[in-house]
């Protein structure tokens, strides 16, 4: 008999269990990175909704109606334009058009904020394919109806405000829904890894946003909404028909078969363990037994010989309250850390193309695609904070690390983007590594690990609100970042990085307490207790 193909053989190597968990990891990846995808065109197009051109210079062509010139006239020329010395798209063709194009961004993220706290206590009641399925439908709409104001000549601010505000409570339903979706079919083991790489969906949301608003933004701006909108209604298609919310739909194992043995009496699942001498070594502590998610601060304690947990399917599992996921151990450092990281990143995400166009001198497009090489940093930042975080089970030192270091980068950064290409390529590479790692850490593992806290006593579905709850908080911070740009930029944008430096600080500075409680405990080379898995 013929030996099977090298490819055949690496194809079997695989059970049925990873094949699906490959494949919902590739799924939910791709259905959040077109969420990205259609939140980075308002940024590349910011540099064509306002483009400064010399006194007497008239306004580029645009691909609207035949009878748009007629009803409103060549834009520079409206009554209520400060200067008439701007080419541009009114409303924001006048001289206030950084507070303008930051109300945008506003809207969109104070929507964001205060719809994702409501986001996660909903989700957690509805099943999460016919959730996740809306809310992707519902934000393809409406980034798409942004780009038909290009269309139907619209130069209201209350439509396009309206718009970025209803956007913004729709996209609040893709965050909790992929990962709690991600964490029923992923348990603890590497964590930090896993989710650092699947995090990276976020830099290439932004980055395929990048490209695809890039390539219309000169010639026929709304096509850089409409065509994102398009792809993000098709994921959601694409979500109805393919997403398996959790392992057991398909009775398949959330967890390699690694754990100790447990029998099941339909209810409650009870977990057999051995008492471990003192003395015994037997590898790294799970990252929930780390005194970081202890309320108390102390040594953890021994586990008994027989843990009972609410089974999954029991009666038992009722939802947990706002309040309960509060009283986690480390929520509330973790989402108030994340709230100032958020308002570093989200700056980047909807002013640096602006920033480029300003300093380098480049067209929108141009500047759009050179701010991707941000997110390509974003991306290693991310798995290098996974991979550092797993091995030393210490989350918020890591995020800590991270954050110091990134105050004085951000500083280089505003100092030598001017000096040419070669130092502003650089610096992007650097600083989004440095500020995207502790964002991606907080949101992915941290979440997952808090979700799952030993507290909550099996309660799996506590993860949506435990992790909306951070998110959220996380993007109120993001809406204040974009929002104090616009305000700032006008004088200087070193201002706006001192702005930058000063919320790392902030955000180092409440995980100080999380970082010297991990510093006192032991480490994983001194752990003297069997790890106790999660099933």
């Amino acid at each position: 008999m013929a030996r099977l193909p090298a490819g055949v053989r690496f194809l079997v190597s695989f059970s049925r269990d990873q094949w699906y968990r490959a494949f919902i990891f590739a799924l939910t990846f791709l259905l959040y990175a077109s969420f990205h995808l259609s939140r980075k065109p308002i940024s590349i197009v910011k540099g064509e909704l306002h483009k400064p051109c010399a006194v007497g210079d008239e306004p580029e062509p645009r691909f609207s109606g035949p009878s748009s010139s007629t009803r409103h006239g060549p834009l520079h020329q409206l009554p209520d334009n400060d200067t008439g010395t701007d080419c541009g798209w009114a409303p924001f063709d006048k001289a206030n058009y950084p507070q303008l194009l930051g109300a945008l961004d506003y809207a969109f993220l104070c929507a964001y904020a205060a719809g994702m706290y409501l986001s996660g206590i909903i989700g957690e009641r509805l099943p999460i394919r016919y959730y996740l399925t809306f809310g992707m439908l519902a934000s393809g709409a409406f980034t798409a109806l942004f780009g038909l104001g290009y269309f139907y000549n619209i130069h209201s601010l209350g439509f396009y405000v309206v718009t970025q505000i209803i956007n913004g409570l729709v996209q609040t339903t893709g965050w909790p829904s992929v990962v709690t979706c991600l964490s029923n079919w992923f348990g603890k083991g590497r964590r930090g890894l896993i989710m650092g790489i699947w995090n990276s969906h976020t830099s290439v949301g932004n980055i395929l946003g990048s490209l695809i608003a890039g390539y219309w933004v000169s010639t026929c701006w709304g096509l850089s909404f409409v065509v994102p909108g398009a792809i993000v209604a098709a994921m959601g298609i694409v979500c109805f028909l393919f997403l398996i919310e959790h392992p057991k739909d398909i009775r398949c194992s959330s967890t390699l078969p690694v754990h100790p043995k447990v029998s099941e009496n339909g209810t409650n699942r009870f977990r057999l363990l051995k008492q471990v001498p003192h003395s015994t070594n037997n590898g790294p502590l799970d990252p929930e037994m780390q005194c970081l998610l202890l309320a108390d601060g102390k040594s953890p304690l021994y586990p008994s010989h027989i843990v009972v947990l609410p089974g999954d399917g029991g009666s038992a599992m009722a939802a947990i309250s706002f309040t309960g996921a509060l009283r986690i151990p480390g929520v509330i450092e973790f989402s108030l850390c994340l709230l100032f990281a958020k308002l570093v990143s989200y700056t980047f995400l909807f002013w640096l193309p602006l920033y480029i166009t300003s300093v380098d001198h480049l067209d929108a497009k141009e500047a759009g695609e050179l701010s991707t090489l941000f997110d390509v940093g974003g991306i290693f930042g991310g798995i290098l904070a996974g991979v550092i975080s797993d091995r030393l089970e210490k989350r918020a030192s890591t995020c800590g690390l991270m954050l110091l270091l990134a105050g004085p980068t951000l500083y280089v950064f505003s100092s030598v983007s001017r000096m040419g290409m070669e130092a502003t390529i650089a610096m992007l590479l650097l600083s989004g590594a440095l500020v995207s790692g502790p964002y991606a850490l907080i949101t992915t593992a941290v979440s997952a690990d808090l979700g799952t806290h030993k507290s909550l006593k099996g309660n799996s579905h506590a993860l949506s609100t435990v992790t909306a709850i951070i998110d959220g908080t996380g993007s109120v911070g993001a809406a204040l970042g974009p929002l104090l740009a616009g305000l700032i930029s006008p004088s200087g944008w070193s201002n706006v990085f001192y702005m930058l430096m000063f919320a790392d600080a902030c955000a180092l500075l409440f995980l100080i307490r999380l970082i010297h409680k991990e510093m006192s405990c032991p480490g994983p080379a001194a752990g003297n207790q069997a790890p106790l898995k999660e099933h």
